[in-house]
């Protein structure tokens, strides 16, 4: 096998952004995609090479990724995406990345460690925004105080989403608010909701069935996990729904109307926009005395810094640190991974 990576999913939004970077970094991808016309333009402006593949043609799929050593997957939803890949990366003996942040992705790749294991093939997604500060943040809280039994993320400061990011969203409306209670990812009977301060006072939040509410206890084995963001009208329209009507919008003719909605909307955040914004999230772990600790993670926008955390992962694959089976990003580069990009911090709030 050769040290190229496929960037699968090239021709969506966050697909664009992470070939520009990988292009501004000296990287050579092959993209890959279902639409040939597309990823045709997307790979000439750029000079790389680009092969059409449809995720139901598995001979096709196979011979792509024969091609190279690892596989950034990214397109969405993932729901519907991750698995074909994942079957092809384990037959083909390529590695798996991708920037999911999606609760049952990373729980059916979590399920398959063992065949990744014997595949000598690393599954690890969720290698963007979603989920590498956070994930990092987990275990950062988890070093502070190694007997936690309690785990609280927050996160600030997200930006316009992408028309991915969105369906993603739309797609999770009938499952309600997922935390994890006993080491067990459970349906909130009631959304959580508090008050955290991200720097600048304490700000209303609610609860979100984030990824973090899966890979914060792989990474960390903490048994009870709640995940917030801060609190927006959008949010809140969501955590007001009833049952009936979590029940009704997760309806086939409902999810489409709603996707359709989100197509007429911008494709995500501008490049001014993406410089300008930066997010912030806080942490917080609780031992069984009671006792608590606290830190902020201050990073870039969000999807700049998928981008940059997708393509370092990818170095660092193709480098072989790469660790057969399901992982997540703290446990194969450590809390302090997400540190070493320009614009992130950890600011511990108490000693």
């Amino acid at each position: 096998m050769s040290d190229r990576f496929m960037i699968y999913g090239a021709t969506g939004y966050t697909g664009k952004l992470v070939a520009r970077t990988a292009k501004m970094q000296g990287l050579n991808p092959l993209l890959a995609g279902r639409n040939e016309a597309r990823l045709k333009s997307i790979a000439a402006q750029h000079g790389f090479e680009y092969q059409a593949i449809s995720l139901d043609e598995p001979e096709a799929l196979d011979a792509g990724l024969s091609q190279v050593d690892t596989v950034l997957h990214i397109a969405g939803p993932f729901s519907q995406t991750s698995k074909p890949m994942v079957d092809a990366c384990i037959r083909t003996g390529t590695h798996y990345l991708d920037i999911t942040g999606e609760i049952d992705v990373f729980e059916a790749c979590a399920a398959r460690d063992e065949e990744a294991k014997k595949a000598g093939v690393m599954l690890m997604p969720g290698v963007g925004f979603d989920v590498v500060p956070s994930d990092c943040l987990a275990a950062h809280m988890k070093a502070r105080m190694p007997d936690a039994r309690e785990l609280t993320l927050g996160i600030s400061g997200l930006s316009n989403m992408s028309h991915g990011t969105a369906k993603t969203g739309v797609e999770s409306i009938g499952k309600g608010t997922r935390i994890r209670r006993d080491g067990k990812i459970v349906s909130a009977k009631k959304t959580p909701r508090r008050e955290i301060d991200f720097g600048h006072g304490a700000k209303a939040s609610i609860a979100v069935g984030w990824g973090d509410v899966s890979t914060a206890w792989h990474s960390t084995k903490i048994p009870d996990i709640t995940v917030y963001f801060e609190s927006n009208p959008q949010f809140e329209q969501m955590a007001k729904m009833g049952r009936a009507t979590r029940w009704l919008m997760s309806r086939g003719f409902m999810q489409r109307a709603l996707k359709k909605r989100i197509e007429q909307q911008p494709e995500g955040p501008s490049d001014a926009e993406r410089a300008e914004g930066y997010a912030i999230l806080y942490g917080e772990a609780v031992g069984p005395n009671g006792e608590r600790v606290q830190s902020r993670l201050t990073t870039p926008e969000g999807y700049t810094l998928t981008a940059m955390t997708g393509l370092e992962i990818v170095r660092r694959v193709l480098a072989g640190e790469a660790k057969p089976g399901y992982q997540t990003p703290s446990a194969v580069f450590g809390p302090d991974f997400i540190a070493e990009f320009e614009g992130c911090s950890y600011q511990d709030l108490n000693s």
